[in-house]
This record gives C-alpha cells, sequence and structure tokens, in this order.
C-alpha cells in the first residue's frame, strides 16, 4: 500500500490565481531522444486576488529545469519540488524565461509531449501541459501563444500548432522550423503541437459572412484514403452550428490529425483537434456504419467545443460538465438532424441506463459537478458528459428552443473568452428566459439517479384522471439526504383505440408536467374513458421511473404510442419482465405476448427498419444487472438466452423474409436508408446465427464472403463467432485477420469480436489474445478492444462463478498501472460495484481491489478508484 496517501483537491478551496499570463512564447526544439523547450512568460499579479503571494509557485512534473530567468537575469533561492517550481521574491509584473528538457520519447503515460508511431504529439488536458514545461497550468489562466517548433526536416517535415501560421523555413544541418500564432487565449490544457512525417487532405468551407477555411487533416500515408467522411462531417458541423447556434469559425485554418496511441477519444485544442486514429478514419472497407456515425459524432462534438469549451472555458476542473455536457447535447442534437432523432435517441438512453445508472449507483457516484477528487483524470465519467448533456437537455425542455437559442446566445455573448462555470451557463438561460432555475441548478449539486413512482386514479363520473408523483433519490457518497429535483416529465395519454387524448383547453395531446415537490399530482378533466399513461417521453429526465404497466398495456404502447421512443422503451419493460420473470423462478416459459410483439414488429409494413432493429434487441444484461438487487450474472444470462432463443426459433420464418426484404444489394453508401436496412437485415441474420439455423450459417458465411463494405463483412464475422458454429467461427476469424492484418483499426475490431463473445470470450481465449502477436500494450485501443471489451461488454465471462474473469483483470490493471495509470483507472470501474452483486461475486471482486489497494506503487488515479469502492463497506 501506499506509504504516502494523496490529497483531495476540493472545490471549497477554490481561489484566483494569484498570478495570471497574458502570453507565452514556445520555441520547442525536437530530438530523436529528448526534447528543448523554451518558454517566455508574461506574468502579472492577478488584481483579484488579495493573498499579497511574493512567490510564484508553478506547476511541472517530470521535467529538468536547465534555465531560469527573471526579467533577463538568473534567478536565486528558487526551489523545485515534486510537482512544483517556487520563484521568490517576485515583482508585480515580469517576464520569466525557463528551459526545461523532456524525453518524449519515454512518455508512456500519453500526457503533455510524447511519441506515437515516430510521430511527435501532445495531450494537454486535463494537466499534461505540467509535463513540457512549468506553468501556471489551471483552466483560469488564459493566455495567448506564440509557439515555433524545429526539428529534422526529413523525418518530421510537418509542424503543427494553434493557430495560424506565420513564419516558417530552413536552419541548417537539416533542420527547419514552422511558427504559429494563435490571437485567442486559451488555457494550457488546449495547446497542442504536432511533429511527423504525414500526409495532407485539404479541403475548404466558406461561412455564412463569405469567409473561406482552410480545412487539412493530417494521416499517416496507409490512411490517406480514410479522410473523407472526417472532413464531410467537419463541413456538416460547420454549416449546423452556423444555422442552429449562429456560431463562425473564427481561424483562418482548421486542423484534424489522427494519432494511433491516444487515451481519449479526441481532443479540441484551439484549431488543431488531435484524434485517436478509431475515432476518424473511415472508409467503406474498413468501417461499420457505427463507425462512421461515431465519427460524425466525435468529428462534431471536437468542433463545437470552439466555441462551448474554447472561447468559453471552465474556472476550474470542477466545472468540466460546463464544456462537455453542453457540448455533448450538441452533438446529440446535431446527430439526430443528421439521421432519425429517435433512434439516436434510443442508442443515447440505451448507454445512460447501462453505464451512467450504474456509475451513480455505484461508491465513484458524483454531481455533475464534482465537489472533490484526487486524480481528475478519473472524472471524465458517464457522469460529466452524459448526465451532463441530459442536465442541458432539461433545461432545453424547460424553457423551449426559442429562449434556449436566446439563453445559448446570451451565454456566448457574456462570457466570450473566459472562464467561468456551470451557475454562469445556468444564470443566462435564467436571464433570457425570466424563469427561475434555483431548485434546477440541484441536477448540478446532487449525485445519483432520481426514482419516480407513478400511480394514477380516475374518476369515471367526473371524467378526471389523476397522476400522482413520488420523486426520490438513493443515498450517495457523501450525500445521505437527498433534496427534491426540478424534474420535466414529457407525457401524453393514449385513449384504448390508440388515439392521443386532448389533455387541455388548448387541445394540446403532449404536455410537460415540472414536478418540484417530494410528491405532486396532476389533473386531467373531460376524459370519457380510463387513458394509458404514456410517461416521460423522450426521456425528458435522467430517472427511473416505476408505473405498473401490465403486460397487455406495454404491447399497447409499443404498437400506439406516438413517441417512438416509448414505443421501443414500451417493448424494452416487456422483456425485461418476461426475462426477470423466469430469472427469479417466477415463469418457466416465454409469455406468448412477448413473441406476438415481436412478430407484429417484424410484419408491419411501413416502420423504420432501424427503429425495428433497435427494438428487436432485447435489454442488455447490464441493464437487468442494473434492476436486480443482488445480481447473479449467471442466472440473468441463462433467463436472457432462454428468451433469446425462443424468440429466434419462433419468428425463423419471418426473420428470412426480413433478410429477404431489407438486405441492400447496391453500392455502400453511409446514408439513412441505406444504414437501417443493414441494420435490420443483420441484426436478423444474428438472431438466425444464434439458434443454429443452417439457413442462417450459409447466409453469413457467403455475406462474410462476398461483403464490399466492413458494416455487413464483420456483421458476418460476429453472427459466426457467436454462434455454435465452430468450424466456421475459427474459419472466418482466420480469414479475417489475414485480409485485414495491416491495418491496425480493423484489427482491433477482431479483437473486440472475441473478447466480447459470449460464445468464446472466456479468460482462456481472452488471455491468448494478450500474446497475439497484434496486440500492444502500449496501444490504448489495443487494451480497452481486449481487456475493456471482456469486462465491459463480456458479463457473463467476466463474471464467471469461479472468480476467473475478476483475477484476471486484477492481473491486467497491475500490470498497466505501472506505466499507464490512466487506463489503469478506467478499466478498474467494472469492479467498483461489486457489492451490487450475489455474494460469491461481490467476495471475488471486493477481494480483487483489496489485492490492488495493497501494491506498494499504487498510482493515484488507481488509489482513487480502489479506495472509495472500497471504503463504502465502511
Amino acid at each position: 500500500m501506499r506509504a504516502e496517501q494523496p490529497k483531495a483537491v476540493h472545490l471549497a478551496d477554490y481561489r484566483v490565481p494569484a498570478f495570471l499570463i497574458d502570453h507565452v512564447d514556445l520555441r520547442i526544439e525536437l530530438f530523436e531522444d529528448s526534447a528543448m523547450v523554451h518558454s517566455r512568460l508574461q506574468i502579472h499579479r492577478n488584481p483579484e486576488d488579495d493573498s499579497g503571494a511574493r512567490e510564484l509557485v508553478l506547476h511541472g512534473e517530470d521535467l529538468e529545469l536547465v534555465s531560469l530567468m527573471l526579467d533577463g537575469r538568473p534567478v536565486e533561492g528558487h526551489r523545485v519540488d515534486e510537482g512544483s517550481l517556487t520563484v521568490p521574491g517576485v515583482p508585480d509584473q515580469f517576464h520569466l524565461d525557463i528551459t526545461t528538457r523532456i524525453q518524449p520519447q519515454n512518455n508512456t503515460r500519453l500526457e503533455g509531449l510524447y511519441q506515437s508511431s515516430g510521430m511527435f504529439c501532445t495531450q494537454c488536458e486535463p494537466e499534461g501541459f505540467r509535463r513540457i514545461t512549468y506553468f501556471l497550468d489551471r483552466p483560469d489562466v488564459m493566455a495567448c501563444y506564440r509557439t515555433r517548433i524545429e526539428a529534422q526536416q526529413h523525418t518530421y517535415p510537418v509542424l503543427l500548432a494553434n493557430g495560424n501560421p506565420v513564419d516558417w523555413g530552413e536552419l541548417g544541418d537539416g533542420r527547419h522550423q514552422v511558427t504559429w500564432e494563435d490571437p485567442y487565449p486559451k488555457p494550457s490544457y488546449l495547446f497542442a503541437m504536432v511533429a511527423g512525417d504525414l500526409v495532407e487532405k485539404r479541403d475548404e468551407f466558406v461561412t455564412g459572412s463569405g469567409r473561406t477555411i482552410d480545412l487539412r487533416m493530417y494521416v499517416e500515408a496507409r490512411n490517406e484514403a480514410k479522410c473523407d467522411h472526417a472532413l464531410t462531417s467537419l463541413k456538416k458541423a460547420m454549416a449546423w452550428d452556423e444555422e442552429v447556434y449562429g456560431r463562425e469559425y473564427d481561424l483562418d485554418i482548421f486542423i484534424v490529425v489522427a494519432v494511433d496511441d491516444f487515451n481519449m477519444g479526441a481532443m479540441e485544442n484551439k484549431g488543431l483537434n488531435i484524434f485517436n486514429s478509431s475515432c476518424v478514419l473511415a472508409s467503406p472497407e474498413t468501417a461499420t456504419d457505427a463507425a462512421y456515425d461515431r465519427i460524425e459524432s466525435i468529428v462534431a462534438h471536437e468542433y463545437f467545443h470552439n466555441w462551448s469549451g474554447n472561447r468559453v472555458t471552465c474556472r476550474d476542473w470542477f466545472q468540466l460538465s460546463l464544456k462537455e455536457g453542453f457540448t455533448v447535447f450538441r452533438d446529440n442534437q446535431f446527430s439526430a438532424d443528421m439521421g432519425s432523432a429517435t433512434v439516436q435517441r434510443i442508442d443515447h438512453v440505451n448507454m445512460l441506463r447501462t453505464a451512467q445508472f450504474a456509475e451513480d449507483a455505484g461508491p465513484m457516484a458524483h454531481p455533475v459537478r464534482p465537489d472533490s477528487y484526487i486524480e481528475i483524470a478519473n472524472f471524465y465519467t458517464l457522469t460529466v458528459y452524459e448526465k451532463g448533456a441530459e442536465v442541458v437537455r432539461m433545461i432545453h425542455t424547460l424553457l423551449g428552443p426559442d429562449l434556449f437559442r436566446e439563453g445559448s446566445d446570451l451565454y456566448f455573448a457574456r462570457y466570450d473568452g473566459q472562464a467561468v462555470t456551470t451557475d454562469d451557463f445556468v444564470r443566462a438561460m435564467e436571464d433570457a428566459s425570466s424563469r427561475d432555475l434555483t431548485q434546477f441548478r440541484r441536477w448540478y449539486e446532487q449525485a445519483g439517479t432520481p426514482e419516480l413512482r407513478v400511480t394514477d386514479q380516475f374518476d369515471a363520473d367526473s371524467g378526471t384522471y389523476s397522476l400522482t408523483i413520488r420523486q426520490s433519490c438513493p443515498p450517495t457518497p457523501g450525500q445521505s439526504n437527498k433534496k427534491p429535483f426540478h424534474i420535466p416529465v414529457r407525457m401524453g395519454l393514449i385513449s384504448t383505440s390508440g388515439e392521443p387524448l386532448v389533455l387541455d383547453s388548448e387541445h394540446n395531446t403532449e404536455a410537460v408536467l415540472e414536478l418540484m415537490e417530494g410528491e405532486h399530482s396532476f389533473h386531467f378533466r373531460g376524459l370519457g374513458e380510463r387513458p394509458v399513461p404514456s410517461l416521460l417521453r423522450g426521456f425528458s429526465a435522467p430517472v427511473k421511473l416505476d408505473y405498473p404497466w401490465t403486460r397487455d398495456q406495454l404491447m399497447f404502447l409499443a404498437s400506439h404510442d406516438p413517441d417512438g421512443f416509448n414505443r421501443w422503451d414500451a417493448g424494452q419493460k416487456l422483456a425485461v419482465d418476461v426475462i426477470l420473470s423466469i430469472q427469479q423462478g417466477l415463469d418457466t416459459e416465454v409469455d406468448p405476448r412477448l413473441i406476438e410483439a415481436y412478430r407484429t414488429l417484424l410484419t408491419t409494413p411501413g416502420l423504420d427498419p432501424a427503429m425495428v432493429a433497435r427494438m428487436l434487441a432485447l435489454p442488455a444484461t447490464a441493464w437487468l444487472i442494473e434492476l436486480t438487487e443482488e445480481a447473479d450474472v449467471a442466472a440473468i444470462d441463462r433467463a436472457r438466452h432462454q428468451v433469446e432463443q425462443t424468440l429466434s426459433s419462433a419468428l425463423r420464418e419471418e426473420l428470412l423474409q426480413v433478410r429477404r426484404d431489407h438486405h441492400p444489394d447496391e453500392d455502400y453508401a453511409f446514408e439513412p436508408r441505406q444504414v437501417a436496412a443493414r441494420s435490420l437485415s443483420n441484426s436478423a441474420l444474428t438472431m438466425l446465427t444464434r439458434i443454429g439455423d443452417d439457413q442462417g450459417r450459409n447466409q453469413a458465411v457467403t455475406q462474410f464472403g462476398q461483403a464490399t463494405n466492413m458494416t455487413d463483412r464483420l456483421a458476418a464475422l460476429k453472427a459466426l463467432v457467436d454462434s455454435p458454429f465452430d468450424e466456421e467461427r475459427e474459419d472466418v476469424l482466420a480469414r479475417f485477420y489475414d485480409d485485414w492484418q495491416h491495418d491496425p483499426q480493423v484489427v482491433e475490431q477482431w479483437f473486440a469480436a472475441q473478447s466480447g463473445s459470449p460464445w468464446v470470450g472466456d479468460v482462456t481465449r481472452v488471455t491468448q489474445l494478450l500474446e497475439h502477436p497484434a496486440f500492444d500494450w502500449k496501444n490504448p485501443n489495443k487494451v480497452r478492444m481486449v481487456v475493456g471489451v471482456f469486462a465491459g461488454r463480456n458479463l457473463a465471462h467476466f463474471h464467471s462463478p469461479d472468480g476467473r474473469g475478476h483475477r484476471f483483470l486484477g492481473e491486467q490493471i497491475r500490470r498497466l498501472d505501472s506505466f499507464n495509470p490512466q487506463i489503469s483507472a478506467q478499466l478498474a470501474q467494472p469492479l467498483t460495484r461489486w457489492q451490487r452483486y450475489a455474494p460469491h461475486l461481490r467476495d471475488s471482486m471486493a477481494g480483487v481491489l483489496r489485492e490492488l489497494r495493497d501494491l506498494p506503487d499504487l498510482s493515484r488515479d488507481l488509489y482513487e478508484v480502489v479506495t472509495k469502492s472500497l471504503d463504502e463497506s465502511g
């Protein structure tokens, strides 16, 4: 166990910085064994600080200080400690010149400046800049940067940084330089630079005001054919942000770079976005429809940060959701406009329920705006991002689109160029709409998932229907008693004939109920019959909803609810009830009504195939675990498997008909009609192969061999991997690898198809994948695709009753923590909710956590996750 325990940072202790930095001049010399970083900082005392500090304390980690000058003179009496440089006796305004030596080639943490595939690149969010030079590395210190990069021209012909290029030239001895200037103040976490031998792809975008923006994408030569989709997505995002939010791009150039070794998905550095290769590179032959969709969303997300995160940034890291929650909401809006809004909402809520709700219910639960942290990298969480986006969505629901737009315009105008807080964001919405959102702020302050218990009553004599909603929120670490939230509940009422009922004198058939008390009743009059309630339409709030729908009512809603999301949700609730009834021994057979509901879904003409594909998918095991008090994963998985097998067998003919009717036979295009058809057709193929159907097997083998796009080929591969056809499985796995071993991104999918397989992905198979020549411990994507997918998706094998899966994960976390603690802490998350499981699993998971806790060289990142997880036991 660590001899010295890391200390927590608390929001309550926030103080403005004693000093501010106006301008940063950087000269970075790159060599094969090191880099020299020369920085000149123009510093002045912060007039808002009243501490009277005479010492300047700068952050710095793993730096060799070569020289230090204040206003041109050597500094005497300075002190270098672990994590800081202290400069004594500084005046109110001065220049500080610092030279440091760093070793990017040995930087396995992938934070700061490091090498990836022979290319230099940076990742400075949240606190990577302090690994490049000594600095006030905090978001509320914003400066303008001028960056000059020097390197060998033959090895590193491309030199990139934030802003616009202002100077370039040869230096002699085969070296050259390029100088970049960013005219907009930014915090150090948005600094970026890249140096490498890269291929350039160019495009352009003309803004609404007539300015032509130079768009560039830099990739390794082998990826040159995979750039078009990202550039197209970028132009869509730029046009959409102008139209929907009135935000025009502000620099002359926008650059995207693809990097293989990257801890995150992408980074929004001002004007120089750096992407994990898996999140930006695509061609029909190498990327699936899902990858295309994900890339479009991520490219948009990082671009939207230009305003919601860069022009207006967060004051401190507790305000992380200020930029991330708002931007996730914006990219969700964009994705909904680019395709099916209902399907986009279903996919997002599925992730919320299966992952974010679990986070809310575990020992790492925290508010959207956390109160404290030990390692900020641990708080790039689903709560901050996805729940944060839901909080913004609720404001949008309460205000309506027009007032929300007025609020966002005011927010950008009022705080442009500043570092602010979530409260500043909400205040702008209040001022624009004249709405009081005081109680609503509790969504930022209180952790946990609120639970709504709904009861109803119908008075036939008066024609009055009453809904009573009670809200509660379970205790979370540090928060035992929760105050009522302000919760928007979008709803409607449906007649027994399937028609929407009028709710008020203005003839509205839908309403947003605002729940602000612990209990409130809402009354609807003038009804001639008892209606069927359609509640929480569009998932209008991130809550758990408890209403005693009967199975007949759920079947009715799945067929008649005018809200597409609620139609899907009704089908999910029906399937959950059937699966858990079997798991708990209340039923032995699958309810025929579920089979008929699925049959109706498959045979009703005119339905959106993408929507049908989503409705065919049974609730994920992770969601079923979330709905169970003491989860016996093996029992849950057996019950789910029984339902899956019964449905697939009973619907064999309908599934074969789907294959005949919906599979595209035209050239590949990433467009909604084709994507929807492929989605439904491949869902049907999966259901057929899992029951061992010979015709399904033959179709999968044929599709694998003849597919002209990765969507169909990978779907056929997965269908055979997750089937009883052993010979065909091993054959297609071998053929797939032989065909694509030269492409790292495709090989990652090959790894995931096996590590995530409920059929073959046991500890033995996954261990073999770790020993495969294509696996690389230093590449986060490979680690995530093998270890992360196994522990996060393959729950039956991960939670094997003998504990092998838990011990396997513990071993890999221990290995990773020595060189990439950010990834080790991420991989530990599946263990943190050990108290949720049945005793035999609970003991195994807690035992692994204790072994990790007792490691002598535990990183800060992993220490926080492990100790918080075990502290919950008391």
